[in-house]
C-alpha cells in the first residue's frame, strides 16, 4: 500500500510539473542566442496546448504535439548588445530576461577545456573580467545510456565573481573576439576530464563508420563480456544479501558487497555505454544553434602511430556527426594541438609519448573548415594541465577572426609543413605554409609574451637518410624555408621536427609569434 501511494504521488507530481509550459534550460536569463540564423526555441507542454513565443517584436505560435515537445522558429537577427526578453505563453507565462544575440561557441573535450579561469594563476584576468558581452553556460556532467532531451546548468555573465568558473580557453577566446569585433559571445562548455573522443560521438557513428571497425568490434566484444560479468555480479550480490542477513542476525559485523565490474572504457560502471557523453551532454544541445566548436581533447587517445592515424578518422567521424547533429554542414571546428609535458627525450629520433599524436592532429587539418592552435610551446613539465590558457584561447580566436569574422589578413597559425626537397649536396630544404612574415627562432617568455631570439639557432630538427638513423640537424633560415644538414647524414631524405613528448628545443616561429607544428616526413 505504501509503495502504491508513493507511486501515485510521483505520478501526480510529474503530471503537475508537465502541466506548466517549460523552456529548455539553455533558454534562461543572460542567454546568448545565435545570430544570423532562424532562432529555434523549444521546450515542453501538455499535448494540444497552444504555445506562443515572442522575442522583442517577433511572435510565433504553435500547438504542442502528442509527444509534449514543442518547437518554434523566430526570424533570424543580427548581433545585438541590447538586452531583450524572451516570453513564452501557454497555460502559464515564462519570461527570460537579459538575452543577447551573438555567437555561441561549443567548448568541449577533456579537462584542459574544462579547466577554469580561476585555476590559471591569472588574478588580473579575473579582476578585469567584467564584460556583459561574454556569457558562459556550464553543462553539468552526465553519463547517459540513451540520448537525453534536457541538461542542467545556467548562464552567467562574465565578472570577478563568476569568471573563475568559466572555461579558461573559452574565456580568453571570447575576450579576444569581443575586443576585436564587439559581437556578444556565449560559451557553451560541455566537457569532462579524462575522456576519449569515442565518448563524444553517436553510437551509430562509432559502430557504422567503416574505418573505425577495429574499435567498434572491440567495443561490441567488451560490451558482450561486460554483460556476462554483470550477470555474474548480480548473482554474487544476491548470494551476498542472503549471507549477510544471516551474518547480521548472528551478531557479526557488516561485510562489503561484491564490487561491480568496471566498464572496459573507463566510464562510470553504473552507466555502461561507450558514447554516454554524447547521450548526456551533446544530444540535448542539438536544436540549439551554435557558431562553431572549440575542441581541446586528445591526452586520453594519444598513443602509438596506429592510434594517431585512427584519431584522424575518429575526429573526422565526430566532426561530421556534430555538423549533422547541429544542422550546420560547414560548422567551424577548431582544435588544440597537445601541449608539451614531462622531460625532454635526448634521443635524436624522438618518437616518444605524444609525438605521433601531434603529427596526427596536424594532418587532421585536411578536414574541411577546421583549424588548429598549437600549445606545444606553452606546456608544463610537471603538469598535464598547463596554466597558460591565454595563448591557447587567443590562438584559437585567430582562426575565428579570419574565417568567421572576416579579418582576412589575420595570421592564424604558426609554420605548417608544406614540403621537403633536396638542396645542395648533404642538405634538405623544408618549405612551410603560414610563414607569417618570415621564419625565426623564438620563445615564450610568459603568458602572452613572445620574444624573438636572434642569437639562438633554430633547433628541434632531426634528419636521416634511407637507413633511418637519426641525427640532430643544423637549421638555417633561408627566406620561407629551413635548410637542414648534419655531418652524420651524407644524403638526407627524411625530417622530424619537435617530434618528442616535450620538445623544449623546438623554437621555430613565424614573425607573428606563433610556433611551428611538430611533424615527421618519414613513412610510419
Amino acid at each position: 500500500m505504501r509503495r502504491l501511494l508513493s507511486c501515485l504521488g510521483l505520478m501526480w507530481a510529474a503530471s503537475a510539473a508537465h502541466a506548466d509550459v517549460r523552456l529548455h534550460p539553455l533558454f534562461a536569463d543572460h542567454a546568448v542566442l545565435q545570430r544570423d540564423r532562424d532562432i529555434k526555441v523549444f521546450g515542453w507542454a501538455d499535448s494540444g496546448e497552444k504555445v506562443t513565443v515572442s522575442l522583442g517584436s517577433a511572435m510565433v505560435s504553435t500547438t504542442t504535439p502528442a509527444s509534449g515537445k514543442w518547437q518554434v522558429s523566430l526570424p533570424k537577427r543580427s548581433a545585438s548588445i541590447t538586452p531583450a526578453s524572451l516570453v513564452v505563453q501557454g497555460k502559464n507565462r515564462v519570461e527570460r530576461t537579459d538575452i543577447l544575440i551573438g555567437d555561441v561557441w561549443l567548448c568541449s573535450g577533456q579537462s584542459n577545456m574544462e579547466w577554469g579561469l580561476g585555476g590559471c594563476d591569472d588574478p588580473d584576468a579575473i579582476r578585469s573580467s567584467a564584460n556583459p558581452l561574454i556569457r558562459h553556460f556550464g553543462v553539468e556532467m552526465l553519463f547517459a545510456r540513451d540520448p537525453q532531451e534536457t541538461i542542467k546548468g545556467s548562464w552567467a555573465v562574465a565578472g570577478p565573481s563568476t569568471s573563475g568558473g568559466f572555461t579558461a580557453v573559452g574565456y580568453y577566446f571570447a575576450r579576444k573576439v569581443v575586443k576585436e569585433t564587439g559581437v556578444p559571445i556565449g560559451l557553451l562548455r560541455s566537457s569532462v576530464g579524462g575522456t576519449n573522443i569515442e565518448c563524444w560521438m553517436r553510437q551509430e557513428t562509432l559502430l557504422e563508420t567503416p574505418v573505425l571497425k577495429p574499435f567498434a568490434d572491440r567495443m561490441r566484444t567488451s560490451l558482450t563480456q561486460y554483460q556476462i560479468d554483470l550477470r555474474a555480479w548480480h548473482k554474487a550480490v544476491d548470494a551476498w544479501v542472503k549471507a549477510e542477513a544471516k551474518r547480521v542476525a548472528g551478531g557479526m559485523d557488516v561485510s562489503f558487497p561484491p564490487e561491480q565490474p568496471k566498464f572496459p572504457f573507463g566510464e562510470q560502471a553504473f552507466n555502461p555505454r561507450c558514447v554516454t557523453l554524447h547521450n548526456g551532454m551533446i544530444a540535448p544541445l542539438g536544436n540549439f544553434q551554435v557558431a562553431g566548436v572549440l575542441w581541446y581533447q586528445g591526452e586520453n587517445n594519444a598513443g602509438n602511430a596506429f592510434e594517431g592515424n585512427q584519431y584522424i578518422e575518429k575526429q573526422r567521424a565526430m566532426i561530421t556527426d556534430w555538423r549533422t547533429w547541429f544542422g550546420t554542414p560547414n560548422m567551424p571546428f577548431y582544435s588544440v594541438q597537445l601541449a608539451g609535458w614531462q622531460k625532454q627525450s635526448t634521443d635524436a629520433a624522438g618518437g616518444d609519448g605524444w609525438s605521433e599524436f601531434r603529427d596526427a592532429q596536424r594532418r587532421s587539418l585536411a578536414i574541411p573548415f577546421t583549424g588548429m592552435a598549437s600549445a606545444v610551446d606553452v606546456g608544463d613539465i610537471d603538469d598535464i594541465h598547463p596554466k597558460n590558457k591565454l595563448d591557447v584561447g587567443e590562438r584559437m580566436a585567430l582562426w575565428a577572426l579570419r574565417d568567421v569574422y572576416g579579418s582576412k589578413d589575420t595570421v592564424v597559425s604558426g609554420p605548417l609543413l608544406k614540403g621537403v626537397q633536396s638542396g645542395k649536396p648533404g642538405t634538405l630544404l623544408v618549405a612551410f605554409d603560414h610563414v607569417g612574415g618570415g621564419l625565426l627562432a623564438g620563445k615564450m617568455a610568459g603568458r602572452g609574451k613572445f620574444e624573438a631570439t636572434p642569437n639562438i639557432p633554430v633547433g628541434g630538427f632531426a634528419i636521416a637518410g634511407d637507413d633511418r638513423v637519426w641525427h640532430r640537424a643544423t637549421a638555417a633560415v633561408d627566406g620561407d624555408r629551413i635548410v637542414l644538414s648534419s655531418p652524420g647524414v651524407v644524403a638526407p631524405k627524411f625530417v622530424r621536427y619537435g617530434y618528442r613528448m616535450n620538445p623544449l628545443d623546438a623554437n621555430l616561429y613565424n614573425k607573428a609569434g606563433l610556433p611551428a607544428s611538430p611533424f615527421r616526413t618519414d613513412p610510419q
